[in-house]
């Protein structure tokens, strides 16, 4: 028999308790994260009216978290890549929820703004960690489901954003609405504490003892482990950590299709979604009912992932992730189109089922595509870069919608989505079933 390294083990270990217990506990802060988030689009008008804004004060509130966010992102990748997953794993929601407790007792509209970035940090920084780690853990046939599974708890954290603003929102104002989403994080960041490093992040870095006994753990917790007494056979180092790695001929090509994928979804995403409620509010339902149908049609995220958790181990990553895109973008042409009725929820809804899906799959392949030395600086690379879209998106649809009416602007989010659709099919490569150690491909000598 050819010796087998412990990295070989890990991805053939059947999904069993472990993994369950990292998917929940990663998913919960996800879950926090989103909440705060979607918080956002409810929070802005009381704030507004609390601190008397400007119009162009308004649209720094949502902006705010999405400049922490960009910095988030390019930061943590980096810094996983060099101190660990598990330490900025924990640190990041530490952080996101010091920032929404900050948010709740600023007394001044320039601290609310400084505790958003802070909140962002946080956010941004854990949402590519939480999912290279949760990669570097899941068994090579069920990784794509594993990481959809995990991006599902962000529709649960949008349901909860919705009751916030529904129940708690009219009894404690928008401060106690931060703190609902505060204090349970913290709580989670503790829960995290017994999850261990990424054993190949561990035998990246040449420990390759601690990385193997960490192995034998998941193992156990899957009733193996008891035929695997021979010595830690270890994979090949890569070695390779600087940023250029990211743009070398290897990479160019999967960076460039990261790159503009993120871009361009997460810019329809916030453009959309965090102006659903005003926007319907414009074609006029009352505020409260805008935001019950907003809560009502998100409900539709959760099958989005499931249907998406299915078929990216069936189908593949690929065609799941260009059908979803372009079902998005025919949903926002329909949404953009429509009135106040059962067309308008039918649509909403179909935005986000499809919309949800496709995160998904965007988060699932981004940390498949580098080698371990810079899968988190890959990763976090791509979603700062998808955070510039994040803050212009929260500016340009206020801006537009007075000049092209709300169905030019959704005309524009279906192009943007079709061409999107367009980069991963011509440039993204097939990763179902596939170790992340083939994927990256052979260590260079």
């Amino acid at each position: 028999m050819s010796a087998e390294t412990f990295v070989a083990r890990l991805d053939r270990v059947p999904v069993n308790r472990f993994h369950t217990w990292l998917l929940i506990t990663s998913g919960l802060g996800w879950m926090f994260d989103a909440m705060d988030v979607l918080l956002i689009g409810f929070l802005v008008t009381p704030i507004t009216k609390e601190f008397t804004l400007a119009p162009a004060q308004v649209g720094l509130v949502a902006s705010a978290g999405f400049v922490g966010m960009f910095l988030g992102a390019a930061i943590s990748g980096r810094l996983a890549d060099r101190y660990g997953r598990r330490p900025i794993f924990q640190a990041t929601l530490v952080l996101f929820s010091i920032g929404a407790v900050l948010s709740a007792l600023a007394p001044t509209f320039e601290l609310l703004l400084a505790a958003r970035v802070i909140a962002g940090l946080g956010l941004g920084g854990e949402l590519p960690v939480v999912a290279t780690l949760v990669s570097e853990f899941s068994p090579r046939a069920q990784r794509g489901r594993m990481i959809v599974l995990l991006e599902s708890f962000w529709a649960y954290g949008t349901l909860a954003a919705g009751l916030v603003a529904l129940f708690v929102l009219p009894q404690f104002g928008w401060r106690g609405a931060f703190l609902v989403a505060a204090l349970p994080a913290l709580y989670v960041a503790y829960l995290r504490s017994a999850l261990p490093e990424s054993p190949r992040y561990l035998a990246e870095r040449g420990r390759n003892a601690e990385a193997d006994a960490i192995v034998r753990r998941v193992e156990r917790a899957g009733g193996g482990a008891l035929l695997t007494l021979g010595a830690a056979v270890a994979p090949a180092r890569s070695g390779r950590t600087s940023l250029t790695e990211l743009w070398k001929p290897a990479y160019a090509r999967r960076t460039a299709m990261l790159w503009i994928l993120w871009f361009g979804i997460t810019f329809t995403y916030y453009g959309i979604f965090l102006y659903v409620p005003s926007l319907l509010a414009a074609r006029g339902l009352s505020e409260v009912r805008s935001n019950e149908f907003f809560f009502l049609s998100t409900i539709a995220q959760i099958p989005g992932y499931f249907s998406a958790a299915w078929l990216v181990e069936r189908w593949g990553r690929k065609p799941t992730l260009v059908a979803y895109l372009l079902g998005t973008a025919a949903a926002a042409f329909l949404f953009g189109n429509s009135g106040t009725g059962t067309d308008a929820f039918l649509y909403a809804a179909l935005l986000s089922f499809f919309n949800l899906g496709a995160w998904g799959v965007v988060y699932t392949i981004s940390p498949e595509l580098y080698p371990t030395a810079v899968r988190g600086t890959g990763a976090g690379g791509a979603a700062a870069v998808g955070r510039i879209g994040g803050i212009i998106g929260p500016f340009l649809t206020p801006v537009l919608v007075p000049a092209l009416g709300q169905s030019g602007v959704f005309a524009m989010f279906m192009i943007l989505l079709v061409v999107t659709a367009l980069n991963v099919w011509l440039l993204a490569e097939e990763t179902r079933g596939r170790s992340l150690e083939d994927i990256a491909g052979p260590v260079a000598a």
